[in-house]
């Protein structure tokens, strides 16, 4: 039922009357990991948005104080995927299904008092969304502090493992996603099914990822469902992502926990 949550920083092993009595829950920190069940091109299982923020997340709780009281709730596995609709086996919320979701979640949070709740969010097409919804919960409540965090956005040390190219215009599925996964779940990659596409270059300055850019769906920019390269993976990649990741994620738990507001 965990994941990769240690038992002891997982929400839903709780009882009612421990959660009452928790100490302090204006500061103790919340994390809701959100995924998608989507399509990741033919060497990779649909999970992988999911099992990324999870193995990422549980890392990075094994480095984390016990003195920081961080509690997991259970993944929300789907997600806002529909730029994947032609690929079968994708699953996806609509964004007002998604964004009301994580609303009702939060007034539940905050009516049993907590106060702090982070957005771990692990797939690319839903970080609009975690904004909204952080912004509209804080809105309502005005002592109830959201932190929409992507999941790879703690750390920048992960680039300098990949090309030029792949920085610049890889988006999914490929050389970090397949490097991390073969760390995470070695035993659903299929590596032989790699392939390496990136999506077609555009005259002048729009492309399909940077800050000018214009709407698309993925088979826009692949047939194959990748964008980028997975055949640059490798584990020893993803065992220092998963490092990187995971140290950024523990200092960022623990910012959380000491954060307050300057008003």
């Amino acid at each position: 039922m965990k994941n990769f949550i240690p038992p002891e920083r997982f929400f839903a092993y709780l009882t009612w009357t421990e959660i009452k009595q928790l100490p302090d829950k204006a500061n103790t920190v919340l994390v809701q990991p959100v995924g998608a069940v989507e399509q990741h091109g033919p060497h990779l299982p649909l999970i992988v948005d999911s099992a990324i923020g999870l193995g990422v997340l549980g890392e990075a709780l094994t480095r984390l104080s016990a003195d920081i009281p961080v509690y997991v709730l259970p993944p929300l596995h789907y997600g806002k995927s529909n730029e994947h609709r032609h690929f079968p086996g994708t699953v996806s919320l609509s964004a007002k299904t998604l964004l009301s979701t994580l609303m009702d979640i939060g007034e539940s949070l905050y009516a049993a008092g907590f106060r702090k709740l982070v957005l771990m969010n692990s797939h690319g097409g839903q970080p609009q969304v975690m904004e909204i919804a952080a912004t509209d919960l804080h809105a309502r409540y005005e002592d109830f502090w959201l932190f929409p965090i992507f999941t790879w956005r703690v750390t920048q040390e992960h680039k300098r493992l990949l090309s030029e190219r792949e920085v610049q215009e890889a988006m999914h599925a490929g050389d970090a996603e397949t490097s991390l996964m073969l760390v995470l779940l070695p035993e659903w990659v299929q590596m032989k099914q790699a392939v390496r596409d990136y999506p077609p270059q555009q005259p002048g300055r729009l492309a399909s990822k940077g800050g000018l850019t214009f709407s698309w769906l993925t088979q826009d920019l692949s047939t194959s469902g990748v964008v980028g390269d997975a055949t640059a993976a490798s584990r020893q990649k993803g065992e220092r992502i998963l490092d990187w990741l995971a140290d950024g994620w523990c200092e960022l738990l623990q910012e959380v926990y000491h954060f307050k507001a300057k008003h």
